[in-house]
């Protein structure tokens, strides 16, 4: 993931700072405790499309 991306790109719903999950592909809102995909190295940054974090990646 570019790092300048993630510099610019944001929550859709809070507007906060996405996270890069390397492992998972996904971009992560600590806020919102959602996890957004990347499929074919584009973010789907949808509500309906994210998943909710499991207690285990919470922080």
């Amino acid at each position: 993931m570019d790092h300048h991306l993630l510099e610019i790109i944001a929550c859709p719903i809070c507007n906060g700072k996405l996270h890069f999950d390397k492992k998972n592909i996904e971009l992560i809102c600590q806020t919102d405790e959602l996890a957004y995909p990347i499929r074919n190295g584009v973010p789907v940054l949808l509500e309906r499309h994210a998943r909710d974090l499991s207690l285990l990646e919470k922080k």
